[in-house]
């Protein structure tokens, strides 16, 4: 493929990188698309070519970057494990020792937008649950090799408690960000590994 057929898409890519940002910064709502065109140097008209309005750009930015981010970082490390709790504590550890301030100053980008669009667009309600949903099926899948390797314990209902973490992880960075505090947010994932414990078998 020359670079001239590849131009296209790479438009589209740096649009959805600086509108990932932007609604990360400040919300759906509040985003700029006059912001997000200062961004990456673009027109309108390139914008609207790939993107008919706004809400499009939301939506693609929740397929196109929420979602591969999410898969990259929680789903990939779970997908294949038989030790998912294992893997589940790595993970919190690596969360816990981030240094970026971001993580607590902008939130999950995911959680933030189920905060603020699913109550007022059935859209972006319905793929942001899409999202949600997805993260706690790997989450319950390896909770069920996890039994079946004997880490995990027999009894544990594995979709529920697959439910439980992923909402656990999304509160305690929601009210991290509200507390503007890393120690209250490494204290939470602490808390949340304590939880773990108690599932091994």
């Amino acid at each position: 493929m020359n670079i001239s057929a590849k131009t296209p898409d790479l438009t589209r890519q740096k649009l959805l990188e600086a509108a990932f940002a932007e609604i990360h910064r400040n919300g759906f709502q509040a985003a700029s698309i006059t912001q997000i065109l200062a961004d990456t140097g673009l027109t309108k008209g390139a914008l609207y070519h790939h993107f008919p309005d706004k809400k499009a750009l939301g939506l693609a930015v929740i397929e196109e970057m929420v979602r591969p981010g999410l898969a990259a970082m929680m789903f990939a490390p779970l997908a294949e494990t038989r030790q998912p709790l294992a893997a589940l504590q790595a993970l919190l550890a690596a969360k816990a020792a981030e240094d970026d301030p971001m993580v607590v100053t902008l939130g999950c980008p995911l959680n933030n937008l189920m905060q603020e669009m699913s109550p007022v667009d059935e859209g972006f309600r319905l793929r942001l649950n899409g999202v949600f949903q997805d993260w706690v099926e790997v989450v319950s899948a390896a909770l069920e090799r996890g039994k079946a390797a004997g880490e995990v314990r027999r009894d544990v209902d594995a979709e529920a408690t697959a439910f439980f973490i992923v909402s656990a992880l999304e509160g305690c960075i929601g009210m991290s960000k509200n507390t503007q505090s890393v120690t209250a947010y490494r204290g939470c994932l602490a808390q949340l590994g304590r939880y773990l414990d108690t599932l091994k078998r």
